[in-house]
């Protein structure tokens, strides 16, 4: 067979992700599907590309020198392919990535209101994001490293912190007896189903050693945090959720207490000239949101941590 940019693509998302499951999910294809493309990849190169571990995939010596030559010409197409529908549109666009957060809607706003036109790639893996920029496919992500599990940085890549540590929260059903409670303590919720993202970068692992710590063996289902917030609401499961994330009449969201869990926010791109030209609009969008959110706003004022103010700049 004779490889083809989309092969390419594959190989290049297996790598980024340690997983087949994790790529096929970023490339928007079935497991299966991306199995069987891998299989005739090696068998049209000669050999394996990836040791398929308990843990996930690994490059072996011969995919590693694929993945080589396949990243530059990946990541030259994509960024012809930008620059060819900038130049369509009329002019430059920023490329902006993200994990998902309250503050997203702020800052891109704030930056349409600056002059700036950005378009938006979402993913759950900060890893895969902070990727694409080294590539040349995205100018500046925002993204959160796990406690306990640092992202992996690109070379080249320059980053600004905008929080050091978030705690990260716990929604739960509006009618769950902790929800009496400002502060829910962790052994309140060993009796519950907990929903967790097993794709989120790190988050499986520092849950774990949040439950451990706490001498705690809760039954955990597996899903997106869009379908464990359906599934909280009508009283399913419980979840960790961001600080910023608002109530609502069938879920509460509470401070966990003693906040075993938490992430630092970052900026990434590969100048110090496309972070200031994006951090203060985010800046200015983050701590918005986390003024909206009452269990974020009250625990920031118990725990006098500065917050800057936010300007209303649109």
């Amino acid at each position: 067979m004779e490889l083809e940019v989309r092969h390419l693509r594959a190989l290049c998302a297996i790598a980024d992700t340690g997983s087949l499951h994790r790529a096929a999910r970023q490339l928007g294809v079935a497991q299966p599907s991306l199995s069987t493309q891998l299989r005739r990849i090696e068998e049209g190169l000669g050999g394996a590309l990836f040791w398929r571990e308990r843990s996930g995939c690994r490059p072996t010596p011969l995919g590693r020198l694929v993945l080589s030559r396949a990243r530059p010409l990946v990541a030259e197409l994509r960024s012809l392919v930008a620059e060819a529908r900038a130049a369509a549109a009329g002019g430059p666009q920023l490329r902006v990535g993200s994990t998902a957060s309250r503050a997203l809607a702020g800052w891109l706003r704030r930056l349409r209101g600056r002059g700036q036109e950005p378009t938006l790639h979402m993913d759950v893996s900060p890893n895969a994001l902070l990727r694409m920029v080294a590539d040349g496919q995205l100018d500046v992500v925002f993204v959160h490293e796990v406690e306990g599990s640092p992202l992996r940085i690109p070379e080249g890549l320059r980053l600004r912190v905008l929080v050091e540590r978030e705690p990260q929260f716990v929604s739960l059903p509006a009618d769950h007896p902790a929800v009496a409670k400002a502060d829910v303590a962790l052994a309140d919720l060993a009796h519950d189903r907990w929903m967790i993202d097993p794709t989120v970068d790190g988050e499986w692992d520092a849950v774990q050693r949040m439950f451990r710590v706490a001498g705690i063996n809760p039954r955990v289902l597996y899903g997106d945090y869009h379908t464990a917030a359906a599934l909280v609401a009508t009283g399913e499961v419980v979840t960790v959720c961001q600080p910023s994330c608002l109530p609502r009449p069938e879920m509460a969201v509470r401070r966990l207490d003693g906040d075993p869990l938490g992430v630092r926010l970052l900026l990434a791109a590969r100048t110090e000239t496309d972070l200031d030209g994006v951090h203060p609009a985010l800046e200015e969008a983050y701590w918005e949101a986390a003024r909206e959110a009452p269990a974020y706003r009250e625990w920031l004022e118990r725990s006098a941590v500065p917050a800057p103010a936010t300007p209303m700049t649109g």
